[in-house]
């Protein structure tokens, strides 16, 4: 989100900001072995990691230690979700560390590139890393258990939302009943005898209307699923936020039966809130956190 795109939806303008924050702020949440790590706050900064994936969310600060992460999906290029990207490359450079990989949309390839060029020339020392272009609709394999699919969101720029998969191998029903040997002679034969089954662990929305969630369904389903809520308040509803790429809690009350995640995390709130008022007003709209899987990530 830009500056420009708060001062928008404000009522007033000249509201100073609220309260101070601290940068490179890490939470921690941890669901049936995976950990979350990171922070996001409107306009400021965002970032994200699963440290057992080995992967992040959004490089608008970096942590020194998110620095041993090696691969990172950026949902868009504005500054409080990619400003931290040549530091991190940096980093990893001078720590003898692998070149990272760094997945993006295919529209903002080109300029990452040349202003990693640019700061090149600036600091005179190498940014090895391997930029990927995504589209929605995209699958990557990440590992022999792990497949990330891109989907659509609804921003200001070109962005993407993504989502982690699971994936095991399960015998089929009609050779249930067969003995091992039974199962290697059909393996030997090349049978197929087992179906590939899906499950969605993590899901990061990045900067989105709604839309983004009811484009990708598989959001709903996700173990985790990391997103914005970038307004709370009555006084910001409006077409102004849904024009600049974002999401209202009307939004979530409105599809609260859709969400069958075990833990949803909110976050990206507009730094023109305190806390206070973010979690005052979203308890007394939902007042069961969504059965309690809810989580307000100030």
């Amino acid at each position: 989100m830009r500056q420009d795109e708060i001062d928008d939806i404000e009522t007033d303008a000249e509201e100073p900001f609220l309260q101070e924050y601290t940068d490179q702020l890490v939470r921690r949440m941890t669901l049936n072995g995976l950990t979350v790590e990171g922070f996001s706050r409107a306009a400021m900064q965002t970032y994200w990691r699963i440290p057992e994936l080995k992967l992040g969310f959004d490089l608008g600060a970096q942590p020194w230690s998110f620095m041993g992460t090696p691969r990172w999906f950026i949902s868009h290029t504005h500054m409080d979700h990619m400003l931290a990207l040549p530091a991190y490359v940096c980093r990893r450079r001078m720590m003898k560390m692998e070149p990272p990989v760094i997945f993006l949309p295919e529209q903002s390839v080109g300029t990452v590139r040349r202003l990693l060029d640019v700061y090149t020339r600036l600091d005179y020392g190498r940014l090895p890393c391997e930029l990927v272009g995504v589209r929605p609709g995209d699958e990557f394999e990440l590992s022999r258990e792990l497949v990330v699919t891109v989907a659509e969101t609804f921003h200001t720029i070109p962005s993407v939302s993504y989502v982690i998969w699971e994936r095991r191998k399960k015998l089929k029903k009609e050779y249930l009943s067969l003995s091992g040997e039974q199962i290697r002679d059909l393996r030997l034969s090349d049978v197929e005898v087992t179906n590939e089954i899906r499950y969605p662990r993590v899901a990061y929305l990045g900067d989105s209307t709604a839309q983004g969630l009811d484009a990708a369904p598989e959001m709903y389903e996700a173990e985790i699923l990391i997103m914005e809520l970038s307004f709370v308040a009555n006084r910001h509803r409006g077409d102004r936020i849904k024009k600049y790429g974002h999401i209202h809690l009307d939004d979530i009350v409105a599809r609260r039966k859709r969400f069958k995640n075990k833990a949803v995390i909110a976050s990206h709130f507009s730094v023109r809130y305190l806390d206070s008022e973010i979690e005052n007003t979203v308890l007394r709209r939902l007042p069961d956190m969504l059965d309690g899987r809810l989580t307000l990530w100030f």
